[in-house]
């Protein structure tokens, strides 16, 4: 394995073997929500937000062990959203990960518990982190980050934009936009700044994490938009062309897959620019753009 596959692989471990440890099952009554809980986390799944904490906290000069259960959080965090972006009343995909919903195997009561659970879950874990009682201070302040940019001016405000999307033949260019910066990039700049946050960066080092994360997030979802109707089920491990079912406004049906692939280049090239005022980037680099060429 190169470099690169090292250090990804040695920060999945350390992501992994705690969230293992968060959703660990106490032999409750009511452990069926656990077991939901672990079955949307602990299925594979990039782990890319997490990987963003502990990589800007990294290249801050930060303590990577008070990172990890911020990073593990924002994991949760993502995973909720997930579960509720699959049920019925929302986007109604009965695949994710290559696998069934959560819904369709725990039934919708218990998903949307299971998504309650891992948010709350979230907060548990980084009010009693190592963070938490040695720099309190730093550790409110991340957990004031993950709520705002988690809620409804942030991932929630995006999904709510996002149903007032479905058909919808006056969607504008600006509008999808906000919409992207908030239901996908929102919860990527929240990564990288409690990253840097935890390393104690100043305060032009942590804008700098956010202007990144900004664009990474936008160029995530606009090859997301690209795959939808470029790619597989088999690829993606969940059902294609749920846009055009859902009649949902994309760049792809606002500019085409030409004019898109452009845009997910431009913000990714904004990306890199920004991750080059570092001296040790060459992870975060080749991450984002790996992402660029990514076919799942």
């Amino acid at each position: 394995m190169s470099w690169y596959d090292d250090q990804m692989e040695a920060d999945l471990y350390l992501i992994n073997q705690q969230l293992d440890q968060y959703l660990s099952m106490q032999g409750e009554e009511y452990d069926k929500v656990t077991e939901a809980m672990r079955y949307a986390v602990m299925n594979a799944g990039k782990r890319l937000r997490p990987v963003l904490t502990i990589e800007f906290c990294r290249i801050n000069g930060g303590n990577i062990h008070y990172a990890i259960p911020f990073a593990c959080a924002l994991e949760m965090i993502h995973c909720y959203s997930l579960i509720h972006d699959d049920l019925p009343c929302m986007d109604d995909d009965d695949l994710r990960r290559g696998m069934p919903s959560c819904h369709k195997v725990y039934g919708e009561a218990m998903a949307l518990l299971a998504g309650d659970g891992l948010l709350t879950k979230a907060f548990e874990v980084t009010a009693k982190s190592p963070l938490a009682e040695e720099f309190p201070a730093l550790a409110v302040r991340c957990m004031a980050e993950l709520a705002f940019y988690a809620g409804n001016d942030g991932m929630i405000g995006g999904q709510v934009i996002d149903l007032s999307l479905e058909q919808n033949d006056s969607v504008f260019a600006g509008l999808l936009h906000k919409m992207y910066n908030l239901k996908t990039a929102a919860l990527i700049k929240a990564a990288c700044k409690m990253g840097a946050i935890i390393a104690g960066a100043n305060v032009d080092q942590i804008f700098l994490a956010e202007e990144y994360g900004e664009k990474l997030g936008l160029s995530f979802q606009v090859i997301d938009d690209i795959l939808d109707v470029t790619g597989t089920e088999e690829q993606l491990g969940k059902p294609i062309g749920s846009d055009q079912k859902n009649q949902k406004a994309t760049y792809v049906s606002l500019s085409g897959i030409d004019e898109s692939k452009q845009l997910a280049d431009f913000y990714t090239n904004k990306a890199l620019e920004l991750i080059s005022n570092y001296e040790d980037s060459d992870f975060l680099k080749k991450l984002t753009k790996d992402l660029l060429e990514r076919q799942n």
